[in-house]
């Protein structure tokens, strides 16, 4: 169980990097930030009744890509659903203090500058942050992060 909390608490604090570098992987293989296309423009005549396409690569834009470019379209995916798990698992937890926690340690705060933030001393720190991974670790089944970590052992 411990190193399930250390796995748990490390993919929280790698989000704040993980989440610029999935930024510069779509722009890396897409030319721009992949399907973050401005929302709520209206759109009239033939552009509003065309169809759009999928944000993702289609089969043969795939079996197309050479070998660097599939590596970085893994990387990707694996960031992406990554820094995905890490945001739904915010919603999670119920007491304020603790979704604040939560987000400085998403932002890569370090656990001193946390404390000194909220006015919390070290102790108390540490103390809240343990019940935070333990109610990650506990809701098992509604808990994103720990689906991931179990695909990764799984398919790795």
């Amino acid at each position: 169980m411990k190193m399930k909390l250390r796995e748990i608490e490390n993919v929280i604090s790698d989000y704040h990097w993980m989440s610029r570098e999935v930024d510069r992987l779509q722009q890396a293989l897409w030319g721009s930030i992949g399907s973050k296309k401005s929302e709520g423009v209206a759109q009239y005549g033939l552009a509003a009744v065309m169809p759009k396409g999928s944000p993702g690569k289609s089969q043969p834009e795939l079996n197309a890509m050479d070998r660097r470019e599939k590596k970085i379209y893994k990387k990707l995916q694996r960031y992406d659903s990554m820094t995905r798990a890490v945001e739904h698992d915010q919603e999670l937890l119920k007491e304020d203090l603790h979704k604040t926690i939560y987000d400085c340690m998403m932002e890569g705060m370090s656990y001193r500058a946390t404390g000194k933030h909220l006015g919390i001393s070290r102790g108390k720190f540490y103390r809240e942050k343990e019940t935070i991974l333990n109610t990650l670790y506990q809701k098992d089944q509604k808990s994103q992060i720990i689906h991931f970590l179990t695909e990764e052992k799984l398919t790795g």
